[in-house]
């Protein structure tokens, strides 16, 4: 299998570094036995930034190795040491890169030397017990935890910033014409499709250095996938100017240079944007004898269209001089008009889910909040410590999540659910507040947490029956044989199995459930 040296589309996994958790220490000295918090914070994620390179032109290096991940980020430690921040990886692009996602949209559009892209952010580190002491708690026995970094798939696509672009049939010229104005050196045979990626060659025409790309492959119905035009169109999307480069010895029958025109613009009409570029003809191989006769033939009948036209032979280097003068004429002015680039350094951050910081939504098994500060605070939780889980708590009643639920109607008991569906966490509601009476406790925690859960009390139960159970008995196994299905209201079931198949029914996650509304009574 040959080995692409050219690439100009790839689909790129990347993955941001995960933030280090903090720590929760307490400062340990002689004659200081309670010396007071001092755990650290944990060190940011590194992010995948994409950095346009004018030395990279290719995306070669991607099709091999499409799987990219930055550095995680350092643990927090005692004595108010925090974690080390990981190192941001940066991939280098060629200029003319679109970014996208991989259903078409898109995110950002790369040009010009030293534009960067943040294309996935790092997570950041969870502060220590040190950072969370006030006050009111001047000893947090717990930490928060780091954040995971974004991770994506996104597409890249090079579009080659050229200067003129040049067009025709296959055959018709294009990489000699290039190799003869410039000091490129494409490969040039007597057969079709013989350029399979777009040539560029840098040209120099007084003061003036441009470049010049060609687009092989474009025949009649390219824009609709024919040829190979369909997947290099778009490199001459950036073009100040385009040439039609038409073939006047072609000796395929019924062919003619007005009539490759024409082809060829329909197909540049269909595809699109392209119609306020200027354009030149160069009617190549005049040095053949029935060339020359057929460009004297049509030479008027083009420029009664409006076109400037040049009769050049790429062999001999006729015409060439003329064309190149004038192809500088109009990058020239199409620079002037065009304001300078200044490199920009780009950050995608995902829209926020509501102006409010969270939205509630009633479905058909419980209660579903969404929001950038509610799901990153749960995402930061420890619940494997009930003062960091109170401390959680307290978060949301400020944020006004418990007053919104009971304001919707949210009775006691009833699931609630934060976070995307792939990775949430279901809670049972019980509010702080009954009857005016407000739920008394030390700030940051929250006294509702020591009492034993249903979803705790039932976990419980499965742990202890775990040592009854057969050889080949697994968790579902026992927990089909414990007749609890109120355990969290609506929901799936799993009736029987192999091991005991009169078993009752036992509970599972209903996906659908909570992604469909519940307009409610």
């Amino acid at each position: 299998m040959a080995v692409p040296s050219f690439v100009d589309r790839v689909t790129l996994h990347v993955s941001a570094g995960r933030g280090g958790h903090g720590v929760a220490s307490v400062h340990r000295e002689k004659f200081k036995p309670l010396g007071g918090p001092d755990g650290g914070n944990g060190g940011p994620g590194g992010s995948v930034i994409l950095r346009v390179d004018p030395d990279v032109t290719t995306l070669v290096d991607y099709h091999h190795s499409p799987k990219r991940r930055a550095e995680h980020g350092g643990l927090g430690a005692g004595d108010r040491k925090n974690g080390a921040h990981g190192a941001d990886l940066v991939l280098a692009v060629p200029d003319g890169t679109v970014v996208k996602h991989v259903n078409g949209e898109v995110i950002a559009d790369l040009v010009g030397a030293g534009t960067e892209l943040v294309v996935a952010q790092g997570g950041r580190g969870g502060l220590g017990n040190a950072a969370l002491a006030s006050k009111a708690r001047k000893a947090p026995g717990f930490a928060l935890l780091g954040e995971p970094g974004e991770e994506l798939d996104v597409v890249l696509e090079l579009k080659v910033v050229a200067d003129v672009g040049l067009v025709g049939f296959p055959s018709a010229g294009k990489s000699s014409l290039i190799a003869s104005i410039s000091r490129a050196r494409p490969k040039i045979a007597d057969y079709p499709f013989t350029t399979l990626i777009p040539n560029l060659g840098v040209v120099t025409a007084g003061d003036v250095t441009f470049t010049v790309a060609d687009v092989p492959g474009l025949i009649e119905g390219a824009a609709e996938g024919r040829g190979l035009g369909h997947d290099f169109l778009r490199h001459i999307e950036r073009c100040a100017a385009l040439v039609h480069v038409l073939d006047t010895a072609t000796l395929e029958p019924g062919r003619n240079p007005v009539d490759d025109l024409e082809i060829i613009e329909d197909e540049l009409r269909r595809y699109g944007g392209l119609d306020d570029r200027p354009r030149l003809v160069a009617l190549n191989k005049v040095d053949v004898p029935d060339g020359r006769g057929i460009a004297e033939m049509v030479v008027d009948d083009l420029k009664e269209r409006g076109m400037r036209v040049f009769e050049v032979s790429a062999m001999s280097g006729e015409g060439t001089r003329e064309l190149v003068y004038a192809m500088a004429e109009i990058v020239q002015e199409a620079r002037k008009a065009k304001a300078a680039e200044i490199p920009q350094r780009i950050v995608v951050r995902p829209k926020a889910v509501d102006d409010d910081g969270f939205t509630v939504t009633r479905t058909g098994a419980g209660w579903r909040v969404r929001g950038s500060k509610p799901e990153r605070w749960v995402r930061q939780t420890d619940f494997s410590n009930d003062e960091a889980v109170g401390y959680l708590a307290d978060r949301l009643n400020r944020l006004g999540v418990e007053t919104r639920l009971l304001e919707m109607g949210a009775e006691e008991g009833d699931a609630v659910l934060i976070g995307p569906i792939d990775n949430a966490v279901v809670f049972d509601f019980k509010p702080g507040i009954d009857a005016g009476a407000e739920n008394l406790a030390r700030r940051g925690e929250d006294n509702r947490f020591q009492e034993d859960r249903p979803a705790a009390q039932r976990r419980r139960e499965i742990q202890e029956k775990l040592a009854e159970r057969g050889e080949n008995e697994t968790r579902a196994d026992v927990a089909r044989r414990i007749d609890k299905p109120e355990v969290y209201g609506p929901m799936a079931y799993e009736i029987g199995s192999e091991a005991d198949p009169d078993a009752a029914p036992v509970p599972a996650f209903d996906e659908d459930a909570w992604l469909e509304e519940d307009p409610g009574e």
